[in-house]
């Protein structure tokens, strides 16, 4: 077993035991009367959040706050998000700057004028709240922020590595980044894309590998309390559309005419086919949206409701059979960071190939 296994191996077995501590911690929290509740605390814990869960000390949560962020009736509102002491079923009301606001399931709702508590439909949805507009600081925009300065970091201090070389020989972090720089060079830009053309999208594309695999590993460290930046469908649709921008705006006249007046076959079959490509010009998108989401926010589903047997069973017979399962789960979503980076930045290369690929005689 070599000392990166040992480490994985390690680093599972801590994700899983804080894990295990968290979701005991919010069944303390529950009334013996209370079922386990298995889709609530999973959900709970996929989703993003307007704050760090850190622990639990006492009996009493440690969390890092977040700013809130609102632009209401009155303008602009900004608090932290202590000011709500980690209620999530809006009971705690906020009254700032002419407004009162409650935090329900994760969502920042203002109470209508005179109203004193949330009133709820019989679906459990609030009646005589509003959504103001939220461009708060959740857990997911602050993590991306943290992703994007380990980035510069990194790149900052590997140009710095060859400017400081005298013979071009990477020296210090450069020797690790330059592998991975031409990995995604040659194994990647210039097989989907061409020797000619490759080169302008090059920036793209590694910007997009490093971006998601270093959110992917951040994912995985369980002090941020699966601060899961890849398993958010707004982030995977925002990184989708920049591609589908880019293959739309490259695209040539050999590719549009593939599209729409598709050469060498008959008029018929033609017509058939034009609407079936203009409508892959979009699940294109789609598919890399949807791939990238799926599989990170599955990995972590999976492990939360294999220890979840645990609470369901109510004994730690099962204990042994969940942890062995969801440590081998962890070990895989450890490799699986890597991967999603790895195809989002090929399917996206291949896409760019497509729409610049020149015609064939």
């Amino acid at each position: 077993m070599t000392l990166n296994t040992i480490k994985n191996v390690l680093f599972s077995v801590l994700f899983l035991a804080y894990s295990l501590n968290g979701f005991a911690s919010d069944k303390d929290q529950e009334p013996e009367t209370k079922n386990f509740d298995a889709k609530s605390m999973i959900l709970h814990h996929v989703k993003d959040a307007h704050e760090f869960h850190l622990l639990d000390w006492k009996g009493k949560p440690v969390s890092l706050s977040l700013p809130i962020i609102l632009w209401t009736d009155n303008g602009l509102t900004t608090f932290m998000s202590s000011e709500f002491h980690h209620d999530d079923e809006g009971h705690t009301i906020v009254e700032t700057n002419g407004g009162k606001f409650v935090k329900f399931h994760e969502k920042i709702y203002q109470l209508n004028e005179g109203a004193t508590t949330v009133a709820f439909d019989a679906d459990h949805h609030p009646t005589n709240a509003k959504i103001p507009l939220d461009f708060s600081i959740t857990r997911n925009v602050f993590m991306m922020w943290i992703s994007v300065l380990v980035l510069l970091l990194i790149f900052l201090a590997t140009a710095k590595s060859y400017r400081k070389s005298k013979d071009g020989v990477p020296t210090g972090i450069a020797k690790y980044i330059e592998p991975l720089v031409v990995f995604v060079r040659d194994e990647i830009g210039i097989p989907m894309i061409g020797e000619q053309k490759y080169k302008r999208y090059m920036p793209y594309l590694l910007t997009v590998f490093f971006f998601i695999w270093i959110n992917n590993i951040f994912g995985l460290i369980p002090i941020l309390n699966g601060a899961n930046v890849s398993g958010n469908i707004a982030f995977t649709l925002t990184l989708a559309v920049f591609t589908f921008i880019i293959t739309t705006l490259s695209g040539n006249k050999n590719y549009w005419k593939h599209i729409f007046w598709m050469p060498g076959v008959p008029v018929p079959m033609k017509i058939f086919l034009m609407p079936i490509e203009i409508i892959g010009i979009f699940t294109k998108p789609i598919s890399l949206m949807i791939r990238l989401f799926a599989n990170i926010t599955a990995g972590h589903i999976i492990i939360l409701a294999l220890m979840s047997l645990i609470f369901i069973f109510k004994t730690i017979a099962v204990a042994p059979v969940s942890v062995a399962f969801s440590l081998f789960i962890g070990i895989i979503e450890i490799v699986v960071t890597a991967i999603q980076a790895y195809i989002f930045t090929v399917l996206s290369a291949l896409y760019f190939g497509m729409a610049t690929e020149e015609q064939h005689h």
